[in-house]
């Protein structure tokens, strides 16, 4: 199960599938240093994303 304090880096190793997802978010930085450091939280703050739903759709 995802959450909103895993790293980004974390949940792209344990979901693969996650790339699409996110990057169909509008996050499309997943490889750039600072997912290696940033928690899904703080992506989705900095994305103006609702990290509920995020995690809704991370979920699945």
């Amino acid at each position: 199960m995802i959450t909103k304090e895993m790293i980004l880096g974390e949940i792209l190793q344990a979901k693969p599938g996650a790339v699409k997802i996110l990057m169909g978010l509008g996050m499309y930085g997943l490889g750039c240093p600072s997912a290696k450091m940033e928690s899904l939280e703080d992506a989705c703050m900095v994305h103006g994303l609702s990290v509920d739903e995020v995690l809704a759709k991370l979920n699945l």
